[in-house]
């Protein structure tokens, strides 16, 4: 029985520009997110790579419960996340790097905002409503072969001990021919697939924490960091290997237990 594989898209491995990211979310996880993509454009770059051109999403500002949890100084509070995070990682790494101080949503039309075509979305929020909304946009993002035109979702998901990434292509990936694997052109949306589930979890408190004991009554200490370096491993496996045969993982930090998504 052959392996089930999905092929990289061959415009993430050898992109002829930046390729364009957004990243959905800058608290726990999307904090530690976006250091690992500064690793991530360091590294393709100095393998010749275009690199990464990343755009973080999030209206929120920077409390005293986030600090210690969420990669923010003290210093920095009352800042909006998403400006705090891009000028820092620009003035580390001379990228060029946006932030945007809105939500992630559809504009006037129902459609995506002319600012926020990528091809890669990568969503880190608490709220059920918004991965809705994100596939919605994905769904109706009228793919004509632009260089920017969505082609992967990878959403990171967490609560206090436990989480998962789900990696999504949007619609289907070409692949090549192959005798040795089974390809797999479409991986399915997070919300296709544990839609139900979702929406079970939107019954918990998402309300904003007053402080850091709180916060980390809700999630523990190192949950997001963890989802955050796996994660990234996968999408990393994606430019270096050109293939993957998982889609995404559970991880249980609490007994330390990790168990790998199969493609198809």
């Amino acid at each position: 029985m052959k392996t089930k594989i999905h092929f990289t898209d061959p415009y993430l491995i050898s992109p002829t520009n930046p390729l364009t990211v957004n990243l959905i979310g800058a608290g726990g996880t999307g904090s530690k997110l976006l250091t690992a993509l500064m690793e991530m454009n360091h590294s393709l770059t100095a393998l010749g790579h275009a690199g990464l051109s990343v755009r973080l999403w999030d209206d929120d500002v920077i409390t005293n419960a986030n600090l210690g949890r969420q990669r923010f100084a003290p210093s920095e509070a009352g800042l909006y996340k998403s400006v705090a995070l891009i000028n820092r990682a620009n003035r580390f790494m001379g990228t060029n790097w946006k932030a945007e101080t809105v939500k992630f949503q559809r504009d006037s039309f129902g459609k995506l905002p002319a600012n926020a075509k990528a091809t890669i979305y990568i969503t880190c929020t608490d709220s059920v409503e918004s991965r809705f909304e994100t596939a919605d946009i994905l769904k109706n993002s009228n793919q004509r072969n632009h260089r920017d035109d969505p082609k992967y979702w990878m959403d990171f998901g967490n609560s206090t001990c436990t989480g998962q990434v789900i990696l999504s292509t949007v619609g289907e990936i070409a692949q090549p021919k192959s005798e040795k694997f089974e390809t797999v052109a479409r991986l399915p949306f997070v919300t296709e697939e544990f839609g139900e589930l979702l929406n079970q979890s939107e019954a918990l408190d998402n309300t904003p924490s007053c402080s850091l004991a709180e916060a980390l009554e809700k999630q523990d200490l190192f949950i997001n960091s963890a989802l955050a370096q796996m994660g990234c491993s996968l999408l990393w496996n994606l430019f270096r290997e050109g293939m993957t045969a998982n889609r995404g993982f559970f991880l249980n930090l609490k007994d330390f237990r990790s168990q790998p998504i199969a493609v198809g």
